[in-house]
């Protein structure tokens, strides 16, 4: 298991996740992640959150890399639209745990490779070396 430790000497974050997060083991830096199912059709049209779950449902099939979600230490989210990012948060907030939660980052992005697809995401994993 890795040990990943949170520095707190910071003011809290506005959101739930870390400043900063360090760990030991293997990097997996995973991007692009999108909704399809896995016969390629769009999860979830015109729901973020519904996308975001999917997103994180998909690395599971293809386990390879070993990364597990309480690995993640940087999960980071590009929306459509800024109105997606509380179904974005509360579609994350059910993975990590309270005591460990994960650097995040956010953002907007105006042009998308493929506009039915809401939300993008990409995630820095640490496992077990």
């Amino acid at each position: 298991m890795n040990s990943m430790t949170h520095h707190t000497r910071l003011p809290a974050p506005a959101a739930r996740h870390a400043h900063v997060v360090t760990g030991t083991g293997r990097p997996v830096s995973v991007s692009g992640r999108l909704a399809p199912d896995e016969d390629g059709r769009l999860v979830g049209a015109g729901d973020a959150g519904a996308q975001v779950r999917q997103v994180v449902e998909n690395p599971r099939r293809c386990p390879t890399a070993g990364a597990r979600f309480d690995g993640v230490v940087d999960p980071a989210c590009l929306v459509t639209d800024m109105a997606h990012t509380p179904a974005v948060r509360a579609a994350r907030a059910a993975h990590p745990s309270d005591d460990r939660p994960p650097a995040a980052s956010a953002g907007l992005v105006t042009a998308p490779a493929r506009p039915v697809f809401l939300p993008e995401t990409g995630v820095l994993s640490v496992v077990d070396a």
